[in-house]
């Protein structure tokens, strides 16, 4: 048994039992002081931030595979994900002990400790990924159906080919943003239906969707797949992304080539990585897959993560956010190692920091549904909300905020949030 995943562990920084981030957990992310100086890596405990850059330099890790390398002392996670898993579990295995409620290294040296651990508000955290490529994938059953039966008719829900391969997109990497940057609504090309041109105006159908995405450590070379068993070597943690959606945009734009301004705008992500060590107790079996996969992309089982997920939404004029969904990541059709052995099988290269999300993550109940394209049913079924106001899809001002988490005996390790808020769109130029 991995002991850093022990449910008896416990650290001398007190951690409430609904924290995301116990001494189980230890996502890493990138921060710098609000007193200045640069931006380096840490990991999230409680409600504080290990500085693994005094650590680094202090000498914990040189008797790992890092040796004297420094790899904390870097404005991205970039330099420690490229170098693999026996590397990170090292690493883990060091935290871990050095953090434990009866370990005295650490908490016992008052200088040392004043250095280390550092109160999160008292820091500004960054993109934790320097991200050269971002794909989105389209692997959740219902979300698909529910899309397909609201544009094709139930009996064409499903395309020929969504039972056989995971369906994805390239997206554009340059507009992933941290959680919390404000979102701004973007301008696009519009069709109608009842109109015979098409117009330039701000989008008036702006989506969230809820997903789950993972960063890849080491990469492959270049026409040299990685097979289905391997992916999770690759595979360095997961976070929460909200795919921000012009639907309107997108309607008219996707033929033949699919998304492009509708998508490409802006994507959210939580800001602490959780790695696949962290997530190793949430095992559990996802669908069955029926036609039985592939060769290449068949694995038994189906093996995903009991992520708990939900959504909220709070308008400029609502005093309190509001849950609009409960879904959870188990409910995927196709898990991350079928989606990545899918990106590579024909020899395309992936690289350290790409960034590979899910999809919309939606449930068979209309209380798990992770868009308000389907929340609201294409707009034919608005959300209300106490007081008295409205939605069909986002208004300007709506903040919308996604979290996840897995539920283990006494303890949770989460991902805390992912937010952003949406401001009206800029002025014609």
């Amino acid at each position: 048994m991995d002991t850093t995943t022990n449910p008896h562990l416990r650290s001398f920084i007190e951690v409430n039992a609904d924290s995301h981030f116990p001494i189980q957990n230890l996502p890493y992310g990138c921060f710098r002081p609000k007193s200045g100086d640069f931006t380096r890596v840490g990991v999230r405990i409680g409600d504080w931030v290990v500085d693994l850059s005094v650590l680094e330099k202090e000498g914990f890790f040189e008797k790992t595979g890092l040796g004297d390398h420094r790899v904390f002392h870097q404005p991205t996670l970039n330099s420690f994900m490229a170098n693999g898993r026996v590397i990170w579990r090292e690493v883990r295995e060091i935290l871990s002990n050095l953090l434990r409620h009866d370990n005295p290294k650490l908490r016992d040296n008052n200088d040392l400790r004043s250095e280390v651990i550092i109160p999160v508000n008292d820091v500004e955290l960054q993109l934790p990924v320097e991200i050269g490529d971002y794909t989105d994938f389209y692997s959740s059953r219902e979300h698909a159906t529910n899309v397909g039966i609201m544009f094709r008719g139930k009996e064409n829900a499903l395309m020929p080919n969504w039972l056989h391969l995971p369906v994805a997109y390239h997206g554009r990497a340059s507009s992933v943003v941290l959680s919390g940057t404000d979102i701004r609504r973007p301008w696009g090309q519009i069709k109608n239906d009842d109109a015979q041109f098409p117009e330039y105006t701000p989008c008036r159908l702006l989506d969230f969707e809820l997903e789950m995405g993972f960063f890849i450590g080491p990469g492959n070379p270049l026409g040299t797949p990685i097979p289905v068993s391997k992916a999770t070597e690759h595979i360095f943690g997961m976070v929460l992304v909200n795919d921000w959606s012009a639907r309107d945009i997108q309607k008219w734009e996707y033929q033949p080539l699919g998304p492009f301004l509708g998508k490409n705008f802006a994507t959210s992500v939580s800001p602490w990585v959780v790695t696949l060590e962290a997530l190793s107790p949430f095992k559990c079996t996802g669908p069955v897959q029926e036609p039985r996969p592939l060769p290449y992309l068949n694995i038994t089982p189906n093996q995903t993560y009991d992520i708990q997920l939900e959504i909220f939404l709070q308008g400029q004029n609502m005093s309190d956010r509001h849950r609009l969904s409960h879904s959870n990541f188990r409910y995927l059709y196709w898990n991350i190692q079928q989606q990545l052995a899918h990106h590579t099988v024909n020899g395309c290269n992936l690289r350290t920091g790409d960034l590979l999300a899910s999809g919309t993550i939606s449930g068979a109940e209309a209380e798990a549904f992770g868009s308000m394209l389907e929340l609201a049913w294409k707009g034919t079924k608005p959300l209300r909300f106490p007081n008295g106001e409205e939605r069909r899809f986002l208004h300007d001002g709506d903040s919308v905020t996604m979290t996840g988490w897995c539920q283990g005996p006494g303890y949770r390790v989460g991902f805390g949030e992912v937010s952003g808020k949406i401001l009206p769109a800029s002025k014609l130029l």
